[in-house]
């Protein structure tokens, strides 16, 4: 069983739970459908032509609330487990700076120790901002996303810009959509990556936190970047 199709599969199940809670058993069954179909065997253009129409039905069915909260809630989260300790540290000291710097240092340890990142690399991804910290200012976060983890080195390589920002993004459907240019998901597909960002905010702080997408690769941006408002 392929990567992405585990991604599919678990997806599916995610965005289901939240079509359901969301908008309820109707809206449900009508932006699902012909999702059964998907397996193993099905070629990565059928699975991007259904989510594109998935999508499609959904802005139509849903109000934008709802749609911000569906897409944002089927997102892929961060460990719980990793994050306890800056939910335990902001519990006690109440220091939202505090708990940004010792995000950010732990995110560059592990660049440097994990992925043993050459400095070039390295010093690149800091300045820009990129990972889990982003830029702290005031009480709204500027996130840049980093490269998937397996193209990290090849994005910063890659010259031509249409493949550059097909091996950025860390969903294999819109690296399906950006390989081929007359393929395109909604914007509002990438509430989904945004809503990383939302769940650890919201473990840390435990209270509500509001995302939105600042720049997208789908709509031709070199980068993924995420703005994360955090309560007063």
């Amino acid at each position: 069983m392929s990567e992405d199709f585990d991604f599919d599969k678990y997806w599916l199940r995610v965005f289901s739970m939240c079509l359901e809670d969301v908008a309820g058993d109707d809206v449900k069954k009508s932006v699902l459908e012909g999702s059964e179909e998907i397996s193993a065997e099905t070629a990565r253009d059928e699975v991007l032509d259904w989510s594109q129409k998935a999508m499609n039905k959904l802005d139509d069915l849903v109000t934008e609330e709802q749609k911000y909260e569906i897409m944002t809630g089927c997102s892929c989260q961060y460990p719980r487990s990793k994050l306890q300790k800056f939910k335990d540290l902001y519990s006690e000291t109440q220091d939202l700076e505090l708990v940004h710097s010792q995000m950010q240092e732990e995110f560059e340890t592990f660049l440097k120790e994990n992925m043993k990142l050459e400095a070039r690399y390295f010093n690149e991804i800091k300045k820009r901002y990129m990972g889990m910290a982003g830029k702290l200012e005031g009480n709204t976060i500027i996130a840049t996303k980093i490269p998937k983890s397996a193209f990290i080195k090849d994005w910063f390589e890659e010259t031509d810009p249409n493949k550059k920002r097909a091996i950025f993004c860390h969903c294999p459907r819109v690296r399906d959509a950006l390989i081929d240019p007359n393929n395109e998901l909604p914007e509002h597909y990438c509430l989904c990556g945004a809503g990383f960002y939302k769940g650890i905010w919201e473990f840390i702080l435990q209270k509500p936190v509001r995302v939105e997408v600042l720049e997208t690769v789908m709509k031709g941006d070199d980068v993924c970047k995420v703005g994360i408002h955090l309560p007063e």
